[in-house]
This record gives structure tokens, C-alpha cells and sequence, in this order.
């Protein structure tokens, strides 16, 4: 039982999903029927807790979780005491100014003096500090869009995704503050029996993140253009070459990132390939 650890997870929305589909494709199974709060892998030692967001870095820094999924915006707004294990690449947003959408926008200096309105107190005023601005932040808990409308304030600070949600409520995104993924942290003094549990999971989660990184190219490459076509595709370490039935081709097997290969695909079909196949990997251990 020791070695058991306990991992706080959102209990709805996009970060809960794309959380634990990152677990489920690390192998570890489990159950988490609508409504629970609380959940065990039937095949590794980990515990799940599903809480709101916000209160996810408070668990961990008090030890009532040894690790959890947060995004970072939430992570840098609560600023506990907790250690970013990983960045996890998905649930990416960013925070941002935005006034309404008929305002003239000259430039950061149109928030001095103004009313900002935000549920991220802590991130807008050390951005606003840095950049030497002094506005009045009036921390609210939701529905930030509102704000200009009903006379709370000149601007909002929010996250936005797409920018539909800000166009909607009439209002334009001016200026990006912060970035923002999915992060796993973990509590600081975690036990050594633990920290063994948790090196597990995180080389099942850098497979899994290797693998979606990159893709398994295989290509039928006339002989007389493999070393054209083999700088195109160098792989992990150097690809697989093996003849073909028909004299003077060879098959190609590689593993290259998928940016990698669509950059270069024009040129591997000049230099003669053909036959090219694309094979998505689950997982890559490197």
C-alpha cells in the first residue's frame, strides 16, 4: 500500500477528458461512472480524485494528492508549493485582454487608470506590474464577458480558446498575457516508495507522448536515390533498408516526427519514392 499513489484529476469538462485519455493510453485502468469523486486502477497503484480545477495545486501542496492535471493558468494563479513533474501538450489556451469591440485599441496604455475584470487576480497583476500599467482588478468567479456590459469595467482578463465566446459577448482580444497546457504536478515530499510509482507513470506517459510526436514511414525508394531519400527521412537512429523482390528497389522503414515528414514529402517523391505509408505509433520507448 505504500507505494500507492493518489492523483487529483478534474471532474468534467476538455482537461478531464484529455487527462484521462492520457492515463487509459498509458495502460491503467479504471472506472469513473458519472458522479464519483473517487476511483482505483485495477492494474496499477494509483488512486484517483476527481475535483474542481482550481482546487487541484491545493491538494497536492497539502499532500491529500501526490500528484494531479492541472492547467497552468490555475497553477500560477493558486502559486502553491508544488513541483511541474511534465508539460502534457494538451488543454493549450491562453489568457487574455480584451475590450469591447468597437474601442479604439492604441496599445497597452489604454488599460491605465481602468477597470479590469478577471478570475485571475495574480497572473493580471504581475503582468500588469511588469508592464508598468496601474488598473484596478475586480476579481470575479465567473461569467468575466459581462463585465464591460453592465459597467464593471473598460476590459476583461480570460482565458480564451477559439475567441468565439469573446465575440459573441461583443468584445475583441487586444493583448495575449499568458500561455497555457495541461501540466502534471506533484507534491514535494513525496515518499521514496511513491516517487518509484511515479517514475513508472511518467515513462508510460513520455511512450505515449513519442509515439503521438512521431509516425512509422515506410516507402519502396529506387537504389539509385537512397541517399537523396535517406537524408530526407534519418529516423531515431538510421532507417531500415531492405531489398526488394524487384531488382534495383528497396523498401525504407522509418520513424521521423510527423512535422518532419509532411515538410519534406514533395522532395522524398521527386527523389523517386513511392508506395509511402504512414503508420500512426502508440507508443514509442526511446
Amino acid at each position: 500500500m505504500e507505494n500507492i499513489i493518489r492523483i487529483a484529476v478534474q471532474k468534467s469538462g476538455r482537461l478531464s477528458d484529455d487527462s484521462l485519455k492520457l492515463i487509459k493510453e498509458c495502460g491503467i485502468k479504471f472506472h469513473n461512472g458519472t458522479g464519483k469523486l473517487k476511483s482505483s486502477s485495477t492494474n496499477f497503484p494509483i488512486e484517483f480524485l476527481f475535483l474542481r480545477d482550481d482546487d487541484i495545486p491545493g491538494y497536492v501542496a497539502d499532500g491529500i494528492a501526490d500528484l494531479g492535471i492541472v492547467g497552468e493558468n490555475e497553477l500560477v494563479e493558486k502559486d502553491k508549493n508544488v513541483s511541474v513533474l511534465k508539460k502534457l501538450g494538451f488543454s493549450k489556451c491562453r489568457l487574455s485582454l480584451a475590450i469591447p469591440k468597437g474601442e479604439d485599441y492604441p496599445g497597452i496604455n489604454y488599460f491605465e487608470g481602468k477597470n479590469i475584470a478577471t478570475s485571475y487576480p495574480k497572473i493580471l497583476g504581475d503582468y500588469l506590474k511588469k508592464v508598468n500599467i496601474n488598473a484596478d482588478i475586480h476579481e470575479i468567479s465567473g461569467s468575466v464577458e459581462i463585465a464591460p456590459s453592465i459597467g464593471l469595467a473598460e476590459g476583461i482578463c480570460d482565458i480564451v480558446s477559439s475567441g468565439s465566446t469573446l465575440m459573441m459577448n461583443g468584445l475583441k482580444e487586444v493583448e495575449e498575457i499568458f500561455q497555457s497546457q495541461a501540466v502534471l504536478i506533484s507534491n514535494k515530499d513525496i515518499s521514496a516508495e511513491k516517487q518509484a510509482t511515479v517514475e513508472k507513470l511518467l515513462f508510460r506517459m513520455g511512450a505515449v507522448q513519442e509515439g503521438k510526436k512521431n509516425k512509422y514511414v515506410l516507402l519502396n525508394a529506387p537504389n539509385d536515390s537512397l541517399e537523396k531519400i535517406l537524408s530526407l527521412i534519418p529516423g531515431m537512429r538510421s532507417p531500415t533498408i531492405l531489398p526488394l523482390a524487384e531488382e534495383g528497389w528497396s523498401s525504407v522503414h522509418s520513424v521521423i516526427s510527423e512535422d518532419q515528414f509532411w515538410e519534406n514529402i514533395e522532395e522524398l517523391r521527386k527523389a523517386g519514392a513511392q508506395g509511402i505509408l504512414v503508420v500512426p505509433i502508440e507508443k514509442m520507448l526511446i
